[in-house]
This record gives structure tokens, sequence and C-alpha cells, in this order.
């Protein structure tokens, strides 16, 4: 039997998941929300950019979702993990994020989407908050 988390990811998931993290502040546009912690983002909607567009057309890409991750370790693992649709721009060399198409969150499970989003959270925590909450989730 499968649980709700295995269904695909959908964007609508992003809200849901984020605000149920300690202290989440959202910011930006109804369209283009932003998540962010102690001040720091760590899940958002970027308006199209130069950086990320269609090779194929040129057409900068509407839907870009930037996720920040812990390291440049991790964000190599999801980028050149070909089962994922995570992507960087060079715009993004030396800043621990991610990028993901909206289109494309389907290509997640809502569970892999949370597990996303809370390593996000953590990243850009107080250390004592993201501490707190790991130890909160261990008893």
């Amino acid at each position: 039997m499968s649980s709700p988390d295995d269904r695909p990811a959908r964007v609508e998931d992003i809200h849901e998941l984020a605000t149920a993290l300690p202290d989440v502040e959202v910011g930006g546009t109804g369209d283009r929300p932003g998540f962010s912690v102690g001040g720091k983002a760590f899940v958002f909607f970027r308006e199209p950019r130069k950086d990320a567009f269609d090779p194929e057309t040129g057409e900068r890409y509407p839907d870009v979702i930037a996720f920040h991750v812990e390291s440049e370790g991790d964000k190599l693992a999801l980028v050149q993990d070909e089962s994922t649709p995570f992507f960087t721009t060079p715009h993004w060399n030396g800043y621990n994020a991610v990028l993901l198409l909206a289109r494309n969150i389907g290509r997640l499970s809502r569970a892999e989407l949370a597990e996303i989003i809370q390593d996000a959270w953590l990243a850009r925590a107080p250390k004592r908050k993201a501490a707190a909450w790991r130890a909160a989730r261990t008893t």
C-alpha cells in the first residue's frame, strides 16, 4: 500500500512543507514566494533571468525554484545525478544551491521534496535551532 508521500510532488507541496518547519517566514509575492529562517532564504521561486534558459529556444525559464544545500558536495551530488531534475548555471558557481524547474517537480516524490526542503532549512537555520530540530526528530 502506498503512502501520500510516495505520490509525485507538486508545487503546492513546497509551501506546506516549508511552513511546517520551525520559525519559517514567507516573503516574496504570491506567485513567487520565498521561505526563510533566521533571515536567510532557503527556498525561493525566481523571476526569469538570463542565466537560466532553454538551450533550444533561448527563452528564459519562467519557473525556476532555488533550494539551498549544505555544501558544494551536496550540490554536485544532486546536479550530477541524472535521475534527479536538479541543475545549476554558471551564475550559481560557488553558491550552495540547486535549481529545479517547477514543471519537473513531479519527477520527485513528495517524500523526496520534503527531504530537499528540510535539508535546505537545515543549511540556513541558526546552528542551535537546527541542532534542536534534529534532536527532536531522533527522540
